[in-house]
């Protein structure tokens, strides 16, 4: 069975784009688009969707009040922004809000399957330069903290997870650490549980703050 995706997205030939994209695939299927949140708000939670795709500056309740909306309703839906917005604060308001992955527009179609693959399998997808912007902001925010705690946390990962964790930093999907080291998406994502496990955290972006912010 497909894995349902819906879209939200004003600008119609983007939203078009994306539902092609998604409905060309053998694993997904766009089961529902939308020109606006206030237009998906009283269809959503009904039709719960696994993903969802949106944009933040919709015309209205922006994506990220979208979000902040449905959520709580559709816990186990995950939803994926697609945007032109690459600044921190945009990107961990999304994230605050409810957000699973965070991509840029740009994306392209092979990039946006492998991310809702890797959403779908758990995984909390975003584009290079995002997770870029998401560990410094990290690192700049929770240093003083990690140096003061006196811990020694990421010292318990094996060579391996630590390897894995640097590919996650630099913001390779899931598949492409799987090509990377060798092995296979299913043994990346043992990696993944692992590691978020022994650094007691429930993200990408915070698994690898904790650990490159660790005192030396």
């Amino acid at each position: 069975m497909s894995v349902t995706v819906a879209i939200i997205e004003d600008d119609a030939p983007n939203r078009e784009i994306w539902a092609e994209w998604v409905n060309r695939s053998q694993e997904f299927e766009c089961v529902k688009q939308f020109g606006s949140v206030e237009a998906a708000l009283p269809v959503l939670p009904e039709l719960q969707p696994r993903i969802v795709l949106s944009d933040i500056n919709l015309p209205g309740l922006s994506g990220i009040e979208g979000v902040r909306k449905l959520k709580p309703l559709m816990p186990n839906t995950q939803f994926v922004m697609l945007t032109v917005y690459e600044d921190a604060d945009h990107i961990f308001e999304a994230l605050a809000a409810g957000a699973t992955g965070y991509m840029l527009k740009d994306t392209k179609r092979s990039q946006l399957l492998e991310a809702l693959k890797e959403v779908h399998a758990g995984g909390s997808p975003m584009s290079a330069n995002i997770a870029r912007k998401v560990v410094q902001s990290f690192q700049h925010h929770t240093a003083q903290a990690a140096a003061a705690s006196g811990s020694a946390e990421g010292e318990n990962l094996s060579p391996r997870e630590r390897e894995v964790l640097e590919l996650l930093a630099q913001g390779l999907l899931y598949k492409e650490i799987s090509e990377k080291l060798g092995v296979s998406l299913p043994t990346v994502n043992t990696y993944i549980r692992r590691i978020y496990e022994k650094l007691q955290v429930r993200s990408r972006a915070q698994a690898v703050a904790r650990y490159t912010t660790r005192p030396k």
